[in-house]
């Protein structure tokens, strides 16, 4: 199945995605030679167990000689509430903001899993 994801707006939830973007923070967890693991924080929402990040990002450089560079990145939403459909919006906007903020400008392959919310996506610079 070929879905494309096409950005649309909900006026109500803007002022909420404005928010988190803004108090959007990172620790990073790990890093090895070709992989680091961030763990993300969010302002409203946070790992059930724990309190702590709401999600984690993983970024895997797959290196291929010197001048190809290809990274995969994959971000996993711990809260539940982001696995809630009505925070679909919320959930593209902030992994949007996670690859824009760790990844860069890099051709990047994105997963993102978020319960009903999970997708795919190709970043093409």
């Amino acid at each position: 199945m070929n879905k494309k994801v096409i950005r649309f707006t909900n006026q109500e939830l803007d002022p909420k995605i404005k928010k988190e973007i803004e108090k959007l923070s990172f620790t990073k967890n790990f890093r090895s030679a070709t992989a680091e693991e961030w763990y993300v924080f969010l302002h409203q929402f946070h790992d059930p167990e724990t309190g702590g990040a709401a999600g984690k990002a993983i970024i895997h450089y797959e290196l291929q000689g010197n001048r190809d560079v290809f990274i995969n990145t994959t971000v996993i939403y711990d809260d539940p509430k982001l696995h809630d459909q009505i925070n679909h919006e919320l959930v593209y906007a902030i992994s949007d903001e996670v690859v824009n903020r760790l990844v860069g400008y890099a051709n990047t392959l994105l997963a993102v899993h978020a319960g009903a919310n999970s997708y795919q996506a190709e970043y093409i610079h």
